[in-house]
């Protein structure tokens, strides 16, 4: 069954929510094809640890992959930890458990994608760390203010050095490399 890049919301989620000056699923893969046909990269994220179910998880994960499929365009996958803030849709966070299970997930799902993103801001250091060895292969970089998640509610620092970055790097016995926005290599801390 080939799938098409539409409804990346479950129809029961898009009754019960209404997404107000927001581009629709269908939208916003027509947006993200046409930025890859003019040699646009972007990226794609994914909300999780809120109201979907598993399956629609992966329904979401399979519809990016048949767009870049088709585009060729996404550099990156950044799974996103909803942050539970004042919301109080879900009684807690979601555990590290299902962070993992998450990247994981997504790295088989999303092979044609060149990278898959642990962002620390919203995993947090150590569970970004350990996402390294379940197919994450970028934590981010050195925010100096990070507003968005932490306005939503997440309790990791709004910013980190270098040296912070690569000490979770060094402890998940990787090798730090800077790149640049389309993940050309500026250069590798050995």
């Amino acid at each position: 069954m080939e799938r098409k890049c539409r409804s990346l919301w479950s129809p029961r989620l898009s009754k019960q929510l209404k997404y107000t000056g927001k581009a629709d699923p269908d939208r916003w893969c027509e947006i993200h094809g046409i930025a890859h046909r003019l040699g646009i990269k972007t990226n794609a994220t994914m909300l999780y640890g809120h109201v979907e179910t598993p399956a629609e998880r992966v329904d979401h994960m399979l519809r990016l992959r048949a767009q870049q499929d088709a585009t060729g365009g996404f550099l990156t996958f950044v799974p996103l930890a909803y942050q539970t803030a004042t919301t109080k849709l879900v009684p807690r966070q979601t555990p590290p458990a299902d962070s993992l299970r998450t990247i994981a997930a997504s790295r088989l799902l999303l092979d044609n994608f060149p990278h898959v993103e642990a962002y620390w801001v919203t995993l947090g250091e150590e569970t970004a760390s350990i996402a390294l060895h379940f197919g994450a292969d970028d934590v981010n970089g050195t925010l100096e203010d990070e507003r968005i998640q932490h306005l939503s509610g997440a309790q990791t620092p709004a910013g980190l050095a270098r040296e912070q970055l690569f000490r979770m790097i060094r402890d998940a016995g990787k090798i730090p490399v800077e790149r640049d926005a389309l993940y050309n290599v500026v250069q590798v801390y050995n």
